[in-house]
């Protein structure tokens, strides 16, 4: 009797002290994690879990509950009427989105109706449909980022005529550029798990208030899996396991990741592996794009091999192993610690343009041309509190390190020195960000933030004949470069039709650079270079609500770009007789832009947005002819060489707008469409302009989609414009390898599209299984300034497994 006694006094307090809700999809009752449940007198959301379980006895009584999901129609809802549909809620699918919450603006969750700026989402529900093969193919998906190969194991997001340095990267709240981000194409974006982010946003124009310097032209923030934690006493087991193939590279991905979560902590394991071949393109195009040789060392000679399959890049195959592991810990509702370790690593993979690239008498350029293993690592602990205060309503503390290692391997066709140049960084960060409501109209976002980047560079070589020690110098001196600066946003509702938000930061960036390695090899009167200088910028924006199916916003900001070792430090002989050298009288590079946005919902059915801008890039950091000690020339590696150096001395515009319409056609079927259009031209050295190198051609996506219940199906086009001989960058111009002839024999890049098709469909709440078939008519392209072809008819089939 007495043990009866106490299992009712627990079953009754369970009941009374904790109230469970279960959040489904109302069309396939699946479960739907990741729904915030919140309400205006309460500082700190509540969450769903894998199962669509939330703790909500906090909000017990309360009228005005709000569930929202990204992809759903926000729900309003009164204690009452919860505890009437016994705790059972139902969200409703919708395309179109107004009032979902974004962080990437702010790092903190606001309305996006409440924002003067673009912001783009990439769920995952999309990612698993399109099944991106890497995180550069995911920032694809949207239409909105174009991407830019120049090797299978790459990927370079160009936004609104800005890539490489000029746009930031962010992992769960952690900035990711360091200080050997290059002007060049990068492919760092790669060290991210497509099958470990939960969500991206992707926010357009200078971000720089909130994100510091390299926020010119925009930045893409990745949200990694979060552990859950159980929403009553009982364990929280739940996980996936992915695998893919697909047939263009036979890629062969798997992926397994696992949570267990209790009350107060929770921990998380994820897990993937990545085979990609050689890549194949299609077999309808151009006919310069085809691979007719490779090179091989046969009896210690370079020699030309005839592909036996020009269709076929040999070599642009790959390995790639990510680790994701977090645990975290909530002793109350106030408190959330989070500790995480990311880890990435590649095989070595082929620089593919180098390797297609030929001198004037036809023969091959390089006969080996690689990058190392790419590894990257980051340990972060972010402390995450919630409770009202004078000084701030929410803190977030991030303390994150972070070690960067890549590698390059070059010898030059029939030449016996095979160079390779290591690059290490180790990155330390710290971010307080708070944010405070001061009353029902004005609020305040603000925070400080501290960088540092140690840089360690070292290069050797050996003559492969005899494997004698042949002595190059670094591509980097050993450097320490650094940033601390302090930010502001403050936001004022007029009315709930208007709103301002204006923002300011200030950045202090400081490089120590040591030379003294280099001396043996170039005549620098110097041996150390150290910049110590600032940077102010700044944004003002209004949004503007006449009705609750229309939205205009207007944004002025600015962004600014500190210069980095990179810019400061390199050298290296980027073309045959010519050297860049450093340059220690470097400042900051600055943006100055304007965005004009509309939206408008008619009738429930059809969406329309668009976003005009204008940007004006000043004091731009260029390549540009420079001396050493008043000699234009200096020998380098036993060749009188020309000299050039990064110097603040040009300027750029870029202006373009990006628009959208979605419509609901009935019976399950949607139509969507984007499209992306971009003029850009910058300065050269002769005081002429050129088209900017990073401004894509237009670019975008239409899709027709189909969804019932647990099926989703879509045919869509993605689609190209060219780039003509006269409107090509003068740099580009210069690279005739990647690019095809015209009928006048000039070098352009032609305009293309493909169709494809996807399908995903969900067996029950365990098995979901997705294919697809992508470029339908096998057409042969390649995107613009990729030394890559894109994949031929590409199959793709996945299968998904909850537990």
């Amino acid at each position: 009797m007495k043990h009866l006694f106490l299992f009712l006094f627990v079953t009754i307090s369970s009941i009374v002290w904790s109230q469970t809700v279960i959040i489904k999809d109302q069309s396939s009752e699946d479960p739907l994690d990741y729904v915030t449940i919140g309400h205006p007198s309460v500082n700190n959301p509540s969450i769903a879990n894998s199962k669509g379980e939330a703790d909500i006895t906090r909000f017990k009584n309360m009228k005005g509950i709000q569930f929202r999901l990204y992809g759903y129609k926000s729900l309003t809802m009164d204690w009452d009427d919860i505890v009437a549909v016994g705790f059972n809620i139902f969200l409703k699918s919708d395309i179109f989105h107004m009032d979902e919450h974004v962080v990437s603006a702010t790092r903190w969750r606001q309305s996006k109706r409440e924002l003067p700026n673009q912001v783009s989402v990439i769920t995952q529900k999309e990612v698993a449909l399109q099944n991106p093969q890497t995180a550069a193919d995911l920032l694809a998906v949207g239409g909105e980022v174009f991407i830019q190969k120049s090797q299978q194991g790459g990927g370079s997001p160009m936004i609104r005529g800005f890539a490489s340095n000029r746009l930031l990267y962010s992992v769960d709240g952690v900035r990711m550029n360091n200080a050997i981000f290059r002007g060049g194409n990068i492919q760092n974006v790669i060290s991210l798990d497509p099958f470990s982010i939960e969500r991206t946003e992707i926010l357009f124009g200078p971000g720089s208030v909130t994100y510091g310097s390299d926020a010119i032209g925009g930045v893409m923030s990745f949200e990694t899996l979060l552990p859950e934690f159980s929403a009553n006493d009982k364990e929280l087991v739940v996980g996936k396991a992915n695998t893919r193939y697909s047939s263009a590279n036979n890629e062969l991905s798997a992926h397994f990741d696992v949570n267990v979560g209790w009350r107060k902590w929770a921990i998380l394991t994820s897990i993937s592996h990545n085979n990609y071949g050689d890549l194949r393109m299609g077999r309808h195009g151009h006919e310069d794009y085809l691979r007719p040789f490779y090179v091989q060392r046969i009896d210690s000679v370079d020699q030309v091999i005839t592909n036996s399959d020009p269709l076929i890049q040999n070599p642009t195959g790959f390995k790639q192993m990510n680790l994701l592991q977090k645990v975290r810990y909530r002793p109350t509702e106030f408190l959330d610690i989070q500790y995480a370790f990311h880890y990435s690593e590649t095989s070595s993979y082929d620089r593919f343009d180098r390797l297609i690239e030929t001198t004037d008498n036809g023969l091959p350029r390089s006969a080996v041309w690689q990058y190392g293993p790419q590894t990257w690592m980051m340990n972060m602990v972010s402390v995450n509190f919630s409770k009202k205060n004078r000084v701030f309503d929410h803190a977030s503390i991030r303390v994150a390190q972070q070690r960067f290692e890549e590698s390059r391997i070059d010898r030059r066709f029939n030449h016996h020195r095979l160079r390779t140049q290591v690059e290490e960084v180790h990155a330390y960060s710290i971010n307080a960000d708070f944010d405070k409501q001061l009353n029902e109209k004005n609020s305040l976002s603000y925070g400080v933030e501290g960088i540092i980047n140690d840089v360690r560079s070292e290069a050797h070589a050996i003559d492969i004949r005899d494997n004698s020690e042949i002595l190059v110098a670094n591509r980097y001196p050993n450097s320490l470069w650094s940033t601390y600066s302090a930010y502001l946003n403050f936001i004022h509702r007029f009315s709930d039709k208007v709103g301002l938000q204006t923002g300011v930061r200030y950045s202090q960036f400081l490089i120590d650079a040591d030379f003294a390695n280099h001396l043996e090899f170039f005549p620098f009167d110097f041996n150390r270079v150290s910049i110590n200088n600032g940077a102010l910028n700044g944004s003002i924006g209004v949004v503007y609500n006449p009705a609750k199916d229309w939205n205009f916003s207007m944004n002025a900001s600015s962004g600014f770009r500190a210069p980095n070792v990179d810019d400061i430090g390199k050298i290296f002989d980027f073309s045959a007789g010519d050297i860049i050298v450093p340059n220690p009288n470097l400042a900051a590079e600055y943006v100055y832009n304007i965005d004009l946005s509309a939206t408008r919902i008619l009738s429930d059915r059809i969406k329309i947005d668009v976003t005009g801008f204008y940007t004006y890039l000043d004091n731009a950091l260029v390549r540009r002819e420079f001396t050493v000690n008043g000699q234009d020339s200096i020998l380098y590696d036993g060749d009188m060489s020309k000299v050039f150096a990064i110097q603040n001395a040009a300027f750029g515009t870029v202006y373009g707008f990006n628009a959208g319409v979605e419509a609901k056609l009935g019976r399950g079927f949607s139509f969507r469409t984007r499209f992306n259009y971009q003029i850009g031209v910058e300065e050269m050295e002769d005081g002429s302009v050129s088209r900017s190198r990073h401004a894509a051609p237009w670019f975008g996506v239409t899709r027709l989609i189909y969804e019932q219940k647990r099926l989703n199906l879509q045919i869509y086009a993605l689609y190209n414009g060219a780039i003509t001989a006269e409107n090509m960058n003068a740099e580009e111009a210069q690279k005739p390898f990647i690019y095809a002839r015209d009928e006048n024999g000039d070098l352009y890049s032609p305009g293309w599209y493909t169709l494809n098709f996807k399908a995903m469909y969900g067996v029950n709440e365990m098995i979901n299984m997705s294919a697809g078939v992508e470029n339908l008519m096998d057409k042969r392209y390649r995107p613009y300034s990729s030394g890559l072809t894109a994949p031929g008819r590409n199959f793709i089939i996945s299968l998904m497994i909850k537990f």
